[in-house]
């Protein structure tokens, strides 16, 4: 007896390819062809029946008052309009389908610049206006990562050569393994172990993946300690590093750990542009429902084409030392926490830079 409409038979049949495997999977389930196919199918159906007896009543009565002829000529003239509206509005449908079909193939071989014409009916412009709109964020995605991937083999780079230089010259026996000719490996190990640090919290925030662990934590407190650690490198550099913290305020909602190495980097970098004899001040206030901690140097300020770019990523000043990381994660981590960030400058009066924070238990 055929098995051909029913299931599988159990064992495989010898005319079965062996690079398959069976039983075969089924494009549809037990019950039949999806839900959506019996809807469409039925409605084709009942459309038919329709159009069916609307002729067949036309060609009854025209056949009754013309004769045959007249009514095989008007069933014709019936199906040759129907054939042309309905061709018009395929090609209405097939035209952007097939623009859209090409497109969606440029995009699978990597070609993040196709765009599509938003013609045709309502409905296939929306798609037109998505695919376009994922299309240019595409292209955008991948210059970004194409120009963070140069900026990150530059900036790995140099400490990589210094060590490499540094290690060949003792190992040749050009410099003793003393601590001056020790000190500049040292150096740049230490830098590119911040620049991985650094590339590690932006690949957290880019992922979504960045875990706050938030506690109610003191500004005050908070804005002392990341001061203390910064005062060394402030009096090397002949710069006032001072703070401003209001009495009793309220407790942060807040990563101590996150909120105190952002903080940290909007220091580091005030005091890398701060020049000799000036003065940076690290506050903290209340401001509404939330705390705000600023950071305000006497420098020379942000150029005004650079202002609306400092936290991007490897974005830096003309001269500077950094790795242009610092704003940029200070940004994404007062951004995790629900805050804001903000920057003031002018040249040369200097720049501010003000993050706020939500009140623990507001």
């Amino acid at each position: 007896m055929s098995r051909r409409w029913g299931p599988p038979p159990d064992r495989r049949p010898p005319w079965w390819p062996e690079d398959r495997a069976w039983p075969p999977e089924r494009a549809w389930r037990r019950g039949g062809p999806p839900g959506f196919i019996w809807r469409f199918g039925c409605l084709a159906l009942l459309l038919l029946c329709v159009f069916s007896g609307i002729v067949s009543a036309a060609v009854y009565a025209v056949s009754g008052h013309f004769g045959p002829l007249p009514a095989v000529t008007f069933v014709i003239v019936v199906l040759l309009v129907v054939s042309a509206v309905v061709g018009s509005g395929m090609r209405r449908y097939a035209r952007p389908m097939d623009e859209l079909i090409a497109a969606a193939g440029q995009i699978e071989r990597g070609d993040y610049s196709a765009q599509i014409d938003e013609s045709g009916p309502s409905q296939l412009r929306s798609v037109a206006r998505a695919f376009n709109s994922m299309s240019a964020r595409l292209k955008a995605t991948d210059e970004q990562r194409r120009d963070f991937l140069a900026d990150v083999v530059h900036e790995l780079r140099t400490p990589l050569a210094v060590i490499q230089a540094q290690a060949e010259a003792i190992a040749d026996g050009l410099y003793p393994a003393d601590e001056e000719h020790l000190a500049p490996i040292v150096d740049a190990t230490r830098s590119l172990e911040v620049l991985v640090e650094d590339l590690r919290a932006l690949a957290l925030t880019d992922t979504g993946s960045l875990k706050l662990n938030r506690e109610p934590v003191d500004p005050g407190e908070l804005v002392r300690d990341t001061v203390a650690s910064f005062e060394a490198q402030a009096e090397g550099a002949g710069v006032d590093l001072k703070t401003q913290a209001a009495e009793n305020l309220p407790p942060m909602d807040a990563d101590p750990v996150r909120v105190r190495g952002a903080l940290g980097n909007i220091v580091a970098n005030a005091l890398r542009y701060t020049p000799r004899t000036g003065s940076v001040t690290v506050s903290a206030a209340k401001a509404g429902d939330r705390i705000a901690l600023s950071v305000s140097d006497t420098g020379s300020g942000i150029a005004p084409d650079l202002l609306p770019r400092v936290f991007e990523r490897f974005v830096r000043g003309p001269g500077s030392s950094g790795s242009g990381l610092g704003l940029a994660i200070a940004h994404d981590i007062v951004v995790a926490h629900g805050g804001q960030i903000e920057v003031a400058s002018s040249t040369p009066a200097g720049t501010t830079l003000r993050m706020t924070l939500p009140i623990a238990g507001a």
